[in-house]
């Protein structure tokens, strides 16, 4: 990294800024000396110390200005904040059930990671699951830990009300949308349709009583957002604005991946929210993650939020033979 090149753009940025002016001062002072030297031979070796020891102290700040630029680039690549978007799938009542236990098993490993989390909007059936919801996460390393969980999830357990006995498959997606500091994303106010409303549920008197929930449709993709979480129709509106970026830049990343579909045969994860990527089978307690064609037991302590071991083999696994199928399928 050339740091006398940039040390315009690097004064801007308020993390490096008092270096990047200290670094500068060097640069003057360091054109002083040398004219000096020309101007009066004499002074050549007092000189060539200073210049010696401004070249220290240039490369000293130099280090830091590039210790600070390669954290807020694997930031952005990697950021800090995610939004974790559920819905439900194949299977009716029990779809939505099962949406309900993946957001519940996110929360839980968040809770264990010491993660932040809320949930910006929720949409329940009539059996109190989810048919939709998107929570908030913020938390150290959370979009590295979970970039590859976006995808179809599929379960196979014998449902309460059903009485034969009969084994029923359900599904739901799982989105993880980065929240990053600098989208490329542009969006037109003039695409947008805003909405309030009331928000419902708990909150207390104001909650319900003035228009602070926010929906955000964007007309060119049709994309719908809402965030009902905050107090403040600004807050809700920011939310449900990140909310929509995250999926335009998603959108866009689904659209570079289809580019280069036969370069990635031997990756993990494609940001394809539908690709069926894992299975839970409550029969047989055990759950496949049919990409690198692993499975783990105890699926009670993995709906609990003890990730940890797939979390482990999804950072280090590579794709096998096969295609992973639960055999029974």
């Amino acid at each position: 990294m050339d740091i006398t090149g940039r040390i315009d753009e690097l004064k801007k940025n308020y993390k490096t800024a008092h270096l990047a002016e200290l670094y500068d001062k060097l640069l003057h002072e360091e054109e002083n000396i040398r004219n000096m030297m020309e101007a009066d031979a004499s002074l050549i070796e007092i000189g060539k110390d200073e210049l010696a020891s401004i070249e220290v102290q240039k490369s000293a700040l130099a280090d830091q200005m590039k210790a600070i630029i390669a954290a807020e680039e694997e930031e952005e690549e990697f950021p800090n904040e995610i939004i974790l978007e559920v819905r439900a799938g194949v299977g009716g009542d029990e779809a939505s059930l099962f949406a309900l236990d993946l957001a519940e098993m996110y929360q839980h490993y968040a809770d264990m990671q010491g993660w932040q989390h809320t949930t910006l909007h929720e949409s329940r059936s009539a059996v109190g699951g989810y048919k939709e919801a998107a929570i908030e996460i913020h938390g150290r390393d959370i979009y590295r830990t979970l970039r590859y969980e976006t995808g179809v999830h599929r379960i196979q357990r014998i449902p309460a009300t059903e009485k034969s006995g009969r084994i029923h498959t359900s599904t739901a997606s799982i989105a993880i949308l980065p929240i990053r500091k600098k989208s490329k994303i542009v969006i037109n106010p003039a695409d947008l349709e805003i909405e309030f409303s009331r928000s419902g549920g708990a909150g207390g008197q104001n909650v319900n009583k003035v228009e602070t929930a926010v929906r955000i449709i964007h007309k060119p993709s049709g994309i719908d957002v809402r965030s009902t979480s905050e107090r403040s129709q600004l807050k809700n509106r920011e939310k449900a604005m990140a909310l929509l970026t995250a999926k335009l830049d998603m959108l866009r990343e689904e659209e570079e991946v289809k580019k280069y579909a036969s370069e990635r045969k031997n990756q993990i994860g494609s940001a394809d929210r539908s690709e069926k990527i894992r299975t839970y089978n409550e029969p047989q307690d055990r759950v496949t993650d049919h990409r690198i064609k692993q499975s783990w037991h105890n699926l009670p302590a993995i709906f609990r939020g003890e990730l940890s071991a797939i979390m482990d083999a999804m950072a280090s696994g590579v794709v096998g033979e096969g295609d992973g199928e639960d055999s029974d399928e």
